[in-house]
């Protein structure tokens, strides 16, 4: 696979960004997450011509990030709409983590537009953890492996 980037398969960021790493693609995630599951929903969130939502749409399920299920409205021919699998919500924590560095480094005067919350409706920050250990960022580092 590896069509995006290429290189080395062994890299597991490599082998995320094949599938997430497209434009768009992590924002139809995040629509999902926030509990978009109709291609007209996320067209009207997102603004994307048909064919780019469609693409970005049949990438994360060929990756199983989201299924496929049909659905018949009251009126009109079968349809589908798009639901997030388990591999698909583990992407709430890369989305967490994303947008913790967008609000500290790239931060916006207005009120934010999402938030990301526990079942009590607490807001969550991401965090790096080594055990029982809650690590600052910069004490995590990258190691290659031989």
């Amino acid at each position: 696979m590896l069509g995006i980037l290429g290189g080395d398969a062994r890299c597991p960021i490599a082998r995320a960004l094949d599938v997430v790493g497209e434009k768009w693609t992590l924002m139809v995630v995040r629509d999902a997450l926030a509990g978009a599951t109709r291609f007209s929903e996320f067209q009207t969130s997102l603004g994307l011509p048909r064919d780019v939502l469609a693409g970005r749409l049949d990438t994360l399920v060929e990756a199983g990030v989201m299924a496929r299920h049909p659905y018949k409205p009251d009126t009109g021919r079968t349809r589908d709409e798009y639901v997030l699998t388990p591999a698909g919500h583990e992407l709430s924590l890369v989305l967490l983590a994303l947008g913790d560095w967008a609000d500290r480094n790239r931060p916006n005067p207005g009120t934010p537009n999402l938030e990301f919350v526990d079942p009590a409706g607490e807001r969550v920050r991401p965090a790096a953890v080594a055990g029982d250990r809650v690590l600052r960022t910069e004490d995590v580092t990258v190691r290659r492996q031989a």
